[in-house]
């Protein structure tokens, strides 16, 4: 039955209510056209920049998976765990740069594709016990981690990965090769972006949360045209995959561990702010006992899926704050459509041969799409850092964050001299600006705010 109770929200279908299978495959459906991509993105990269492979389809299998199982856990709660609210679990684009600088490290050793996967998973395994410890105090962490400080740190995050998804719309990883950077492999992209951001502006909301998938697709078919794919290996992959756990092992590395520790701390803030709007657009409590409770169990969620995603072997999960704007759309915040959205998903990771659709996607496609992703990230962040007061003690922590973040992303060999340890932690822009905006923030003197220039 339809909760006409909204507060003037415009929802047909309130958080406790059940609708029909068929609006709640239907409003499911949107929520998987406006997430597959961000939940497969992150692990094609991956999988590209390092050279993973065969193993591909298989890892954006487990991707699609674990995702259906953290959808299911988060909204529909599994004892603590889990915030109870239509919440969509997906991979994080947060942890790419710190998982690609984790991969380098270890086939720069010599490492085989299943050496570098047990590393990364390891360290994911290990950082996510930090989210889980977090959420028991989630409440006092705005106190150290303030909107300064996560603006910060997701505007450096969508900047760090601009390159990758530019390289990419150049024609992929090796820049040496023929056809890279050139006219055709940057008209496509191009043509990409034109198409999202087309579709991004139009008035039909179905259209409007499918703009990216859609901009894949007109790429991709115009690529194939082109003779820009390569269907050679589509349809080599196994059937029916088998979630197998630990399938590439576990290992640990400390320099590793420690960026990829601090971006389960900033992961953990990042989800309560979707949580919190969540909430909001649900018409449901923003403080108060039932609140923390979602919240806590919200987080904890984020920390025990990212743990599973380790586990089932894919990347760190967290909730998908564009699945925010489908509530807003359809109208509909029911946790039961939470079941449908998780069952699709996991139905979708049972068979590799979607994996390998999305590994035929040619890089100057997949790169017009991330470019926007990317920088998408990076005007989140913006937005929160304008929503700030600008004093003079914000400046300089952003000044001094912007600067070393940004420095060593363009000097990556500022800290070869450093030991081992210490050049792993600060090699990684988004630890160091966001090590440094909280050292600054908890050490600056408050200041009045900056008056304005009188016109």
């Amino acid at each position: 039955m339809a909760n006409n109770s909204d507060g003037g929200l415009g929802l047909i279908y309130g958080l406790d209510d059940k609708p029909n299978v068929p609006t709640s495959f239907l409003a499911a459906s949107q929520h998987i056209l406006a997430s597959i991509v961000g939940i497969v993105t992150p692990t094609l990269i991956i999988g590209g920049v390092l050279g993973l492979g065969e193993h591909i389809p298989y890892l954006i299998s487990m991707s699609l998976f674990v995702s259906g199982v953290a959808t299911f856990i988060q909204t529909h709660r599994v004892g603590p765990v889990g915030s109870g609210l239509l919440s969509l679990q997906g991979t994080s684009f947060a942890f790419l740069g710190t998982i690609l600088a984790a991969g380098f490290a270890v086939k720069n050793n010599g490492g085989t594709p299943e050496d570098i996967l047990a590393m990364i998973f390891g360290i994911c395994l290990a950082g996510c016990l930090v989210e889980v410890v977090l959420s028991q105090f989630i409440g006092k962490l705005e106190r150290i981690i303030t909107p300064t400080v996560t603006g910060i740190v997701i505007t450096v995050i969508g900047l760090s990965l601009v390159k990758v998804g530019f390289t990419d719309l150049a024609g992929g990883a090796t820049a040496k090769a023929p056809e890279f950077g050139s006219l055709e492999n940057l008209l496509l992209g191009a043509v990409v972006v034109a198409v999202i951001l087309a579709f991004s502006f139009n008035k039909n909301p179905t259209l409007r949360i499918s703009a990216v998938l859609i901009g894949l697709v007109v790429g991709f078919v115009i690529a194939a045209i082109l003779g820009k794919v390569n269907f050679a290996n589509f349809g080599n992959a196994p059937l029916f995959a088998v979630p197998i756990p630990l399938k590439y092992g576990l290992n640990f590395d400390l320099g590793l561990f420690l960026p990829m520790a601090f971006l389960y701390l900033i992961t953990a803030i990042e989800t309560t702010g979707d949580l919190t709007a969540n909430s909001v657009i649900s018409n449901q409590p923003v403080s108060g006992p039932v609140y923390m409770k979602r919240i806590k169990g919200g987080v904890l969620g984020d920390g025990i899926n990212s743990g599973l995603a380790a586990l089932f072997n894919t990347f760190p999960n967290t909730t998908f704050s564009q699945n925010n704007g489908v509530i807003q759309i359809t109208g509909v915040a029911s946790r039961h459509v939470g079941l449908f959205v998780a069952g699709i998903l996991v139905f979708l990771g049972l068979f590799p041969i979607i994996g390998s659709v999305f590994t035929l996607i040619p890089k100057p496609v997949l790169g017009g799409a991330t470019l926007v992703l990317f920088g998408s990230i990076a005007v989140a962040g913006i937005r929160i850092l304008s929503s700030t007061s600008i004093t003079r003690k914000n400046i300089y922590v952003m000044a001094v964050a912007f600067g070393l973040g940004l420095g060593v992303s363009l000097v990556p060999n500022a800290f070869d001299q450093l030991p081992a340890l210490a050049k792993s932690v600060l090699n990684a822009p988004i630890t160091i600006s966001g090590l440094a905006a909280i050292l600054l923030t908890a050490v600056l003197p408050e200041a009045e705010p900056v008056a304005e220039p009188a016109e």
